[in-house]
């Protein structure tokens, strides 16, 4: 996860966008299955249509035909660790089953498993 953490918290850069906009305060490192490491930075603007870290990460990985996360880290721009938002733990968990058993750094030194994060699933009778 070190390596992980230190990869994310270098892709932080925060720069400032038009109209009190923002992006790259948080820095998103995720590692595959096959061991291939994707980037992202989130990007924020008043009209709330900014994406998270994570989506420009997984948006990455995808277009190198990869969909099983064997473990992923948010870093802000302070170094603190950030668990992913609901709505991102959802779309990890949409694109393979393999990523229920994806490592999520939630604080300095603690990972779960993103299954633990998302218990009781609509999903389920589907699978």
């Amino acid at each position: 996860m070190k390596n992980l953490y230190s990869i994310a918290l270098q892709t932080a850069n925060p720069i400032k966008l038009k109209k009190n906009g923002e992006a790259g305060h948080v820095g998103r490192a995720l590692e595959t299955v096959s061991g291939a490491v994707f980037t992202g930075i989130c990007i924020d603007v008043p009209c709330s249509i900014g994406i998270c870290a994570e989506q420009a990460a997984i948006a990455e990985m995808l277009k190198s035909s990869e969909s099983k996360i064997k473990r992923i880290v948010a870093v802000y721009e302070d170094g603190s660790i950030l668990p992913p938002c609901g709505r991102c733990r959802e779309l990890m968990s949409q694109l393979d089953l393999y990523n229920e058993n994806t490592f999520v750094a939630v604080d300095c030194g603690k990972e779960v498993m993103l299954k633990e994060l998302l218990p009781e699933r609509w999903d389920r009778k589907w699978d």
